[in-house]
């Protein structure tokens, strides 16, 4: 049996203590409510369903009158309380069942709250029936309906991508934008209640932006259509110009509750306010610690100014974790407490710890994978475990490659909570990958196609001509029937030949070198100058994407193998689509961090705790993005980015009950990589943490210290390799796939060649940082006169320190990026 080498703490850090939460009394309503209070019979019926509610909880159930802000840590019951609040309204205070609105974000928790509503004691069911419970669109949904609006609901994402593609090609856009980003950005505009009359119109882009959602617009107007979207939008403009049906809801509805109210955007927050707006009795249960959908418009200053936007609101913490063991949330607690825009809490435990959570330093994310399968099925078959205990999160689904290829190839069963893509049929990637394909077979005819738009030509009609042309009169090489295409300019005729040659030499290249020399060639400089999608999508997602790209290819010998090898797990990517998802199969749970919030499972494996990944470099440089949400000034910009990194790294932490394993690949994409500070900052001592330096918080007067430590040499513990895998027969969804145990090199010795090996340098011309502490830097841009460089004034992307012109070793032919 292979050990894995786990640590009690992150790689870096010396302080010896592991933070443990404080264990909390097991006092409850059975101890706090004495017989005679005149609500106890309410308690012990709850009691006698095992509802037993602490001092705070009860405080929240017993609020009558007014807005009431519930702060619900993770794990503390804010599901029991806000149905035990339903059922304490009905039974104790004898309030109308009809009166009470009860709104979540998902169906599932609507449908679970509706049924324990109706299971709670003394209420009889007919009264609970009456009580509202449903969803933020449902509800809003069902007031329209009433209202006479018979639109059907374009609920269909494919659907809705299919409609805006089909706009894009009537608009001769169909290689520049990707309909599921346009989507997305028009969805969180709404939300931010931006329309289309408000919509910037700076850039050429920008124009076509607003072009584009017109046409959708008028496409569901003229179908007789309404997304999502269109219910909270259409609903505000209902109420905004009917002051009967407005002065009605608010009569019916004397106690509106909102669950998960960290999650809410501007559009349903204002919904809700002019609906208690004439008697207050608002009750919120949230997180702002959990606050990890800014992107989709959550704000978190929403629970931060509750008690200013409703003055003398009343606030109750709930404070006690019931699901993890006291070393996971003291972990917790010690990450969160760092952020600056939260309300303070610290959280107890009810569960004294028998372990710790441990750390994992593998030497990049393939031995990351390896390593962590190995732990797991080592769990599995020596400790009662099943594959459903354990959970693996990552901060972004290009995270997953790794993970996701050694469980196909060990033929553990997983979930995989994806919606899009698989990683190499990704908008980035695929072009590349079409380019391999065709330098293995010059005539596939669909791989020409999902290439044709990096020649900067129409899809559509390149294709088109390309099979007229080659019907009479076939090529080996069909792309040279391009060189004839009507009205090519000088430059797009030299660009098809050049391509030609490349796609030619392909072949004989090792996948790693082929994909360089692409990027190189012609592919970067082609995603650098389309101007929509850099206004469209994270430069960062880009570039991670293609790095991705190169650290898999780099494990196989040839081009054929490494197609071959991808084209196999698409096909089982798109079989796992297929089936009907099983939450009770047995299987491992993989997952963004995004989609495990509200989630829990006994164990959890955090993948990619590193610089750069977690916190994302989004995030690092966020103060120079210009889609990021605009805040007073840049140093709340990169505040605000950094917090929600945090917040998320919480959420992770907190999905654990008795197992948190957290891994920092020491290697990322061939570059060196830091332990995540929001672990290592933890595990500092005194010492360390005085030679941090302090990021001033302008819009607080208070500062939030932020450590960088000098890269270092990385000591890794290698491991005895564990027993191979046999790809033979891979089954990652039950289906065969046949995979040569050639075609994927060993991972621990790719691994152990990031330890032993020396890396090839190259020395450039480089900012420096002048901070004694900080290791950040930038290539300098040889295309800016070096006369004018000499006068720029040049700020630190991390710390914000001076720089200074110098040279700077970097590994050969990488792609560098500021602090790598």
């Amino acid at each position: 049996m292979t050990l894995t080498p786990f640590y009690k703490r992150p790689f870096g850090g010396s302080r010896q203590d592991i933070p443990f939460a404080k264990l909390a009394t097991l006092e409850n309503s059975r101890d706090l409510i004495d017989d005679a209070a005149p609500d106890a019979a309410f308690f012990r019926g709850l009691e006698s369903q095992g509802l037993l509610l602490n001092r705070a909880q009860i405080q929240a159930v017993r609020h009558m009158n007014g807005p009431l802000l519930t702060l619900a840590g993770a794990g503390s019951g804010k599901t029991s309380v806000l149905v035990s609040r339903t059922g304490y309204l009905i039974a104790v205070q004898r309030i109308d069942p009809a009166s009470i609105l009860l709104v979540t974000f998902s169906s599932k928790a609507a449908a679970e709250m509706k049924e324990r509503i109706l299971a709670l004691p003394g209420l009889r069911h007919n009264e609970a029936g009456k009580v509202t419970a449903r969803t933020f669109h449902s509800f809003f949904l069902y007031l329209l309906r009433t209202r006479g609006y018979k639109q059907e609901i374009l609920s269909n994402a494919r659907h809705q991508q299919f409609i805006l593609k089909r706009i894009l090609r009537e608009m001769g856009l169909t290689d520049s934008y990707e309909a599921e980003t346009l989507l997305s950005l028009w969805s969180a505009h709404r939300m931010n209640m931006t329309g289309l009359d408000d919509l910037p119109m700076r850039t050429p882009a920008e124009v076509e932006q607003k072009q584009i959602f017109a046409r959708y617009e008028d496409w569901k107007t003229d179908h007789g259509q309404m997304d999502f979207d269109d219910i909270l939008v259409l609903s505000y403009r209902l109420l905004s110009h009917d002051p009967g049906l407005l002065a009605s809801l608010q009569r019916r509805y004397r106690y509106v509750m909102v669950d998960e109210f960290q999650d809410t955007g501007l559009l349903p927050y204002e919904l809700l306010k002019k609906i208690i707006a004439k008697h207050g009795n608002l009750m919120v249960v949230g997180d702002d610690d959990q606050t990890i959908y800014g992107f989709n418009g959550a704000r978190n200053e929403f629970i931060l100014e509750f008690d200013q936007t409703f003055p003398g609101a009343k606030v109750v913490t709930l404070d006690i974790n019931y699901r993890s063991l006291s070393s996971i949330v003291g972990l917790g607690n010690e990450i969160i407490r760092v952020n600056e825009r939260r309300r303070p809490k610290q959280l107890r435990s009810t569960r004294k710890s028998s372990g710790v959570p441990l750390y994992l330093r593998p030497g990049d994310p393939d031995q990351e994978a390896e390593q962590l399968l190995t732990h797991i099925a080592e769990q599995v078959q020596h400790h009662d475990r099943q594959y459903r205990d354990h959970a693996i999160l990552y901060r972004t689904s290009n995270n997953s490659r790794a993970i996701f290829e050694q469980l196909v190839m060990r033929e553990i069963p997983f979930i995989h909570y994806e919606n899009g893509d698989l990683f190499y049929e990704q908008w980035m990637v695929k072009p590349l990958m079409d380019h391999l394909r065709l330098s293995l077979d010059r005539r596939n005819f669909t791989a020409m196609e999902g290439m044709l738009h990096t020649l900067y030509l129409n899809r559509d009609k390149g294709m088109a001509f390309i099979r007229q042309q080659d019907a009479p009169r076939p090529k080996k090489g069909p792309l040279a029937h391009l060189l004839s295409f009507p009205g090519l300019k000088d430059f797009q005729i030299e660009n098809i030949r050049e391509r030609s040659k490349l796609i030619k030499g392909l072949k004989a290249l090792e996948p790693v070198k082929a994909v360089q020399e692409m990027r190189r060639q012609f592919y970067d400089k082609f995603l650098e100058a389309d101007e929509r999608q850099e206004l469209t999508l994270h430069k960062e997602f880009i570039q991670e994407g293609l790095d991705e790209l190169e650290t898999s290819a780099k494990r196989f010998d040839n081009i054929a193998e490494f197609v071959e090898f991808v084209d196999r797990l698409i096909v089982i990517h798109k079989e796992m689509a297929a089936m009907k998802r099983d939450e009770h199969a047995d299987a491992v749970r993989l997952m963004t961090i995004h989609k495990s919030k509200g989630l829990e499972f006994p164990s959890v494996c955090l993948i990619g705790a590193s610089e750069g990944i977690l916190p994302h470099t989004s995030a690092l440089d966020a103060e120079r993005r210009d889609d990021q949400r605009p805040l007073s000034d840049k140093q709340d910009k990169a505040l605000d980015a950094l917090e929600e990194e945090r917040r998320l790294a919480y959420v992770a932490i907190t999905r654990a009950r008795d197992e948190l394993v957290i891994s920092s690949p020491g290697f990322y994409r061939g570059r060196k990589t830091e332990v995540s500070r929001f672990f290592r900052d933890v595990f500092l001592t005194d010492e360390q943490s005085k030679q941090g330096n302090r990021v001033p918080n302008k819009s607080t007067g208070s500062t939030t210290r932020t450590t960088f430590t000098a890269q270092r040499t990385i000591h890794i513990e290698k491991p005895a390799k564990p027993a191979s895998p046999s790809p033979s027969s891979v089954r990652g969804t039950r289906s065969a796939v046949n995979l040569n145990s050639q075609q994927v090199r060993s991972v621990s010795t790719s691994s152990s060649q990031h330890q032993a090996a020396p890396v090839a340098t190259e020395t450039v011309d480089a900012w420096l940082c002048s901070s004694t502490v900080c290791k950040g830097w930038q290539r300098v841009n040889a295309r800016i006169p070096a006369r004018t460089r000499a006068r720029e004034n040049k700020a630190c992307p991390l710390c914000q320190s001076p720089m200074k012109q110098g040279r700077k070793e970097v590994p050969a032919q990488q792609r560098s990026r500021p602090g790598s």
